[in-house]
């Protein structure tokens, strides 16, 4: 089954969307795009001394800004950036298993692309592919007047 893509910034890669997360929380965390698909796009965490909670585990406040991290990257590919922005309204996050080193992957899906409101679903996991954090991001679309 192919999927239509779903993004109007197809001029960005992984490279160059990269590049622009410089001097950002983002780089903080060592967060970075490694796959953009026609209607998700996934970031990679590493789990070391900036993502861990004091107990050794991933903190969720980690998960947390890698979930809102890529689901506003894809919101925002979703949008023509001379018009309009997408910017965060509600996250919640659910974890459900504790990672102690390596990396896991956010993969953002959008669930709704409405006119003023967009709803993604970003699913995070270890490197095994097990289940870490399940999060739903609701972004408000605003205009480029209004930021």
């Amino acid at each position: 089954m192919t999927t239509v893509p779903i993004w109007k910034r197809a001029d960005l890669g992984v490279e160059e969307i990269n590049r622009r997360e410089g001097r950002s929380l983002v780089q903080h965390l060592g967060i970075s795009v490694v796959e953009i698909g026609p209607d998700f796009v996934t970031s990679r965490m590493p789990v070391d001394e900036r993502t861990l909670q004091p107990h050794g585990r991933l903190h969720g406040g980690a998960s947390v800004a890698l979930a809102e991290s890529v689901g506003s990257l894809a919101a925002n590919l979703t949008l023509d950036p001379a018009l309009e922005i997408a910017v965060g309204l509600e996250i919640n996050a659910n974890h459900v298993r504790p990672v102690k080193s390596g990396f896991v992957f956010g993969t953002a899906r959008p669930e709704a692309l409405g006119r003023t409101t967009q709803i993604w679903t970003i699913r995070i996991v270890d490197e095994q592919d097990r289940l870490v954090c399940i999060s739903r991001l609701t972004m408000a679309v605003i205009s480029v007047e209004r930021k």
